[in-house]
């Protein structure tokens, strides 16, 4: 190729370069009549790694980097693309508009006696508050949620993951649900990852909009604080109406989120540990087949068709659809 063909490794190509590089190579194969794939892959192997990129990410070469694709294909490609993009932000957006209807629908839920009182104990040490959380543990607790927009220091950690542990030996069965924020501190993976071993579910989510705990549905301990993590007050509410309203948006916030990364090892190689059923989802997803046609194909609800793909994701190490296609693709688990 001419240097205006081949730009120099040490810089990005140029769009202009970068088009006169494929051009030139499409009229190579048109003049000659014959398509050779061998004569084909060894010149793109020999292209520079920042051309082959450029023409990769715009649908203009396969993403193996042997062969070059029609323009009428990329376009058909990076439309079905956005497509899927768009129906997941509209189904996102759907999904977060029937939660608000939810809450608000068990806030002005009618009841019996049209006033309530609900207990409340507000504590501005974060010691205390934990001194309080173990006595409530001790009181035959079944299932504590937990929503972390950040994580204490080590010492701190080391010692809730002692009560931790000692709660789940006692069965106590353990959700969290953190940001990606905060699980990029090595002390807060080392803690997760130990939870994980003892049987938690964790999952992560762009951003958590809460500091706050769930003890059986009927007690909420929520960080109050001008602290990024509640610090400097935290409430208590005993009240079952309450803690139900909060734990539809833990429940929101936990569907849309993906199971920690770091949970098992081995994640992502696991193509067959895929259920038929699973095997299925993937299979109708390459389709280009939606949600609700899949969920109906399953005879199965939104929201266990959403655990399916979470459990996917979880196993090919994806944290999109579009990932966990390209992964199962490559392990020969869809055709």
């Amino acid at each position: 190729m001419h240097s205006a063909q081949n730009p120099p490794h040490d810089r990005r190509p140029t769009a202009s370069e970068a088009k006169r590089a494929y051009l030139a190579m499409v009229e190579r194969i048109t003049v000659s009549g014959v398509r050779d794939a061998a004569a084909e892959r060894e010149e793109l192997r020999r292209m520079p790694e920042e051309l082959a990129r450029w023409l990769t990410d715009h649908r203009l070469l396969d993403p193996g980097g042997e062969r070059l694709s029609p323009p009428e294909r990329a376009l058909r490609h990076i439309v079905a693309e956005h497509g899927r993009r768009l129906q997941e932000t509209v189904e996102g957006l759907g999904r977060d508009a029937q939660a608000l209807e939810d809450v608000l629908s068990v806030l002005t839920a009618p009841r019996a006696d049209a006033r309530e009182a609900v207990e409340i104990e507000y504590f501005t040490d974060r010691s205390r508050t934990r001194r309080r959380l173990e006595e409530l543990d001790s009181s035959g607790l079944e299932e504590f949620l937990v929503m972390r927009n950040g994580f204490p220091d080590a010492q701190v950690l080391e010692t809730s993951l002692t009560g931790d542990l000692e709660m789940l030996e006692d069965g106590v069965r353990m959700r969290m649900l953190t940001s990606q924020q905060a699980v990029r501190s090595h002390v807060a993976a080392r803690y997760l990852n130990a939870l994980i071993d003892a049987g938690v579910e964790v999952r992560v989510a762009p951003t958590v909009p809460l500091h706050m705990n769930i003890l059986d549905r009927a007690i909420v301990v929520i960080g109050a604080g001008p602290g990024p993590r509640g610090e400097g007050g935290d409430v208590i509410l005993h009240s079952t109406p309450v803690a139900q309203c909060f734990f539809t948006v833990f429940t929101h916030a936990w569907d849309l989120a993906r199971p920690h990364g770091g949970q098992r090892p081995g994640r992502g190689r696991a193509g067959c540990e895929l259920s038929a059923q699973e095997r299925e989802v993937l299979a109708l997803l390459a389709t280009g087949a939606k949600d609700e046609t899949i969920a109906r194909r399953l005879a199965c609800s939104d929201r266990t068709l959403r655990r399916l793909m979470n459990q996917i994701m979880e196993k090919l190490g994806a944290s999109s659809r579009f990932e966990a296609g390209v992964a199962a693709a490559h392990l020969g688990l869809v055709s």
